[in-house]
């Protein structure tokens, strides 16, 4: 038996598969075999739940064929054969087929598990216009006079307001509607949702049109996204009736407005989609939300009407069943080119927006910005230039400050004057060296008589000086002092306190993660936004190891810092810090999607315009620095973020301001979280 880390059910994801049957007009029985066939399939790959189209034992197309009693009749022996299979398949399965109860004909749609019918749920709304007649047919569900129905010897609860759950994962619960419910202006599935259905599943026939296919792209989107759940979508292919119509069997699943899966239209033969659905983010979703409560409140009467119907479902709990999704290395940087380039340019005039105001509204013209010839001071440089465009002002009114240290190498001070000469700006130089020296004396620091140590106190003097200095000047020269320190940054506690980097009257990259301003530059550089040398510059920049200078290194141009062997690569810590504060999740959750992530790539799972990493990472490492993470973030670095300047948040990966999406006490521990560490294995393996 494999370790249950290795598994995505212990994660509180689902397999989900939604398949469309070849079909034959009015044949049950090849159409129930067409279904059981994939439901095999889907089952042995892992899948819980399978959903397959609108009437797709009898066939959509069938028109007065319905009022057939051998149609009927052989509707139901196919359910029953569908039924039996289910028996020896640990998967739920919903097909369509129409069923009489009460004397009324309805277009149904069942669940079935485990040999069991679970529930029968009718269709609510019928299409009577343009080419549909289903009324013509069918009842709607409000005519139901039963509230159960007994078929096949069973006997199960009838209506639309059923809800089913695995009994040992109440995460999923599921609700069904059919086609046109998805089409009206409040769907049945808007009330389950607040019910507390997280996978909401439609069974359509849905006949295409020129357009039609985008339009239920956005149904299926907007839907998952209002009702902050996964939809699953079938719709009828190959083997309806063309006599006035025609049918694409297009499959979709998508989980809170992202597109996970999608089938290939005008397929031949049958086929399934599948989706590994992340069950916890939907919930912590809903549970952050407080608007979700809000609305289960104001629709309590609708919310009460649903009942929910509990099985047994023997998962595949017993071997590794890795994640089948595609989970972004880089969660803050789109991996597609042109998505990504839209990300950069909309984070960029957030920036530069933010700025424009503050300086607008505190009437002040000039900006004071160190500038170290790093990844940071860079990016903060090009938003300060962009900002003085809009308002009209001279760059010369950005005043940037190169400040060598003890350990400031040729090569940063060499890009730093580059940059600054590219971009336009009043440049200057101070030595802080004589600086830190009176101060490391005034303490009577060894350094100051001649000792090599460069402990704490000798880096933050550093540190300290430049942010004096920098404060000095903007008040010399009424300025506002720019901080240019990352979230990555803020989240490690990797700023110096009060006096040091920590501080400024504004921060422009106080939300952006590092990895994020990477590629942001690269943007910029790309795009020859400030000159072909500026461009040369600003990829010799990106080229340059991230490090604090502050500890003298054994030549000029390569330091003895690099900040990444303290605090971890940024790459993994900002994947860390997103799936954290974002959204919440244990560290061993965290460490399955990272192992997900960085994993190698099957041809055809990942997106062609995937990142270039520079490591690959084992579980081990995985593991090792989310434990830096961990410790970092909840342990030790509160205190900073609690009194960060201001700053403006740009993107839903979050902000780490106590004015916005973190608060958080400054002494808390960090046990809990290290705990759970301990439950991730070692090895890649199980």
């Amino acid at each position: 038996m494999s370790h249950p880390f290795f598994n995505l059910y212990s994660h509180d994801f689902a397999r989900v598969a939604v398949g469309v049957a070849r079909c034959r007009v009015a044949d049950p029985a090849f159409n129930a075999a067409e279904t059981v066939a994939l439901a095999a399939e889907a089952a042995a790959d892992g899948a819980a739940l399978i959903a397959f189209p609108e009437l797709g034992l009898s066939a959509y197309s069938c028109e007065d064929l319905f009022h057939q009693r051998a149609l009927l009749d052989a509707s139901k022996e196919a359910l029953a054969t569908v039924v039996a299979a289910s028996e020896k398949l640990a998967i739920a399965m919903i097909v369509g087929l129409p069923l009489q109860v009460d004397h009324l004909l309805f277009n149904c749609a069942v669940v079935v598990a485990g040999g069991r019918i679970l529930g029968v749920v009718p269709k609510s709304y019928l299409p009577n216009y343009g080419e549909f007649y289903e009324a013509r047919q069918f009842s709607p569900a409000d005519r139901a006079i039963s509230d159960q129905v007994t078929l096949l010897g069973q006997t199960a609860p009838f209506g639309a307001a059923l809800l089913f759950e695995v009994a040992d994962r109440p995460l999923l619960r599921f609700h069904v509607e059919i086609c046109e419910d998805l089409w009206v202006p409040i769907p049945p599935s808007s009330f389950a949702a607040l019910a507390g259905a997280t996978v909401l599943v439609n069974l359509s026939a849905s006949n295409v049109l020129v357009g039609k296919s985008g339009y239920r792209h956005q149904l299926v989107s907007q839907q998952s996204a209002r009702c902050m759940s996964a939809y699953l979508y079938s719709s009828a292919g190959r083997g309806e009736s063309t006599t006035d119509m025609a049918w694409d069997g297009q499959a979709l699943i998508c989980e809170n407005g992202e597109l996970l899966a999608q089938s290939e239209r005008f397929s031949d033969d049958s086929h399934l989609i599948y989706a590994d659905v992340d069950l916890e983010r939907l919930s912590r979703e809903r549970m952050r939300m407080g608007t979700f409560g809000e609305s289960v409140r104001r629709h309590g009467a609708e919310v009460s009407k649903f009942k929910v119907v509990s099985f047994d479902l023997a998962l595949p709990l017993d071997r590794a069943l890795p994640l089948r999704r595609n989970v972004e290395r880089f969660p803050y940087v789109p991996s597609d080119r042109l998505r990504r380039d839209e990300r950069c340019n909309e984070v960029y005039n957030i920036q530069v927006q933010a700025l424009v105001q503050r300086l607008s509204a505190s009437g002040i013209q000039k900006v004071v910005i160190g500038v170290s010839g790093g990844l940071d001071s860079t990016h903060a440089l090009l938003v300060c230039a962009k900002a003085m465009d809009r308002l009209g002002l001279p760059r010369a009114n950005i005043l940037g400050v190169t400040m060598p240290g003890f350990a400031t190498s040729e090569r940063t001070l060499r890009q730093a004057k580059q940059l600054m000469a590219a971009v336009g700006c009043s440049a200057s130089e101070v030595d802080i060296r004589p600086s830190c020296l009176q101060m490391l004396k005034d303490i009577a620091h060894p350094y100051s008589a001649g000792a090599e140590l460069y402990d704490i106190t000798f880096e933050n003097v550093q540190a300290g000086e430049r942010t004096s200095h920098l404060f000095r000047l903007a008040n010399f020269h009424n300025g506002i002092v720019l901080g240019t320190g990352d979230l990555s940054e803020l989240a490690l506690g990797w700023c110096t306190y009060g006096v040091g980097d920590h501080m400024s009257h504004y921060n422009v990259n106080a939300s952006v993660p590092k990895t994020l301003i990477s590629h942001l530059v690269r943007w910029v550089a790309e795009t020859g936004a400030i000159s072909d040398s500026g461009s040369d510059v600003l990829l010799n920049i990106l080229n340059t190891d991230i490090s604090p200078e502050l500890v003298p290194g054994k030549s000029d141009d390569h330091p003895e810092q690099k900040t990444e062997s303290v605090v971890g690569p940024y790459e993994l810590q900002d994947f860390n810090l997103y799936y954290i504060l974002r959204f919440g999740f244990t560290p061993t959750k965290v460490a399955f999607l990272s192992f997900s992530a960085w994993q190698d790539r099957d041809a055809g799972h990942w997106p062609e315009e995937a990142h270039v990493a520079r490591n690959e990472y084992s579980l081990a490492d995985i593991k090792k620095n989310l434990g830096i993470f961990l410790y970092r973030f909840f342990k030790t670095s509160q205190f900073k973020r609690s009194c960060i300047p201001n700053a403006p948040k740009v993107g839903s990966g979050g902000s780490l301001s106590p004015r916005g999406d973190w608060r958080a006490p400054s002494d808390s521990e960090a046990t809990v979280w290290m705990d759970d560490l301990k439950n991730i294995p070692e090895g890649n393996t199980d």
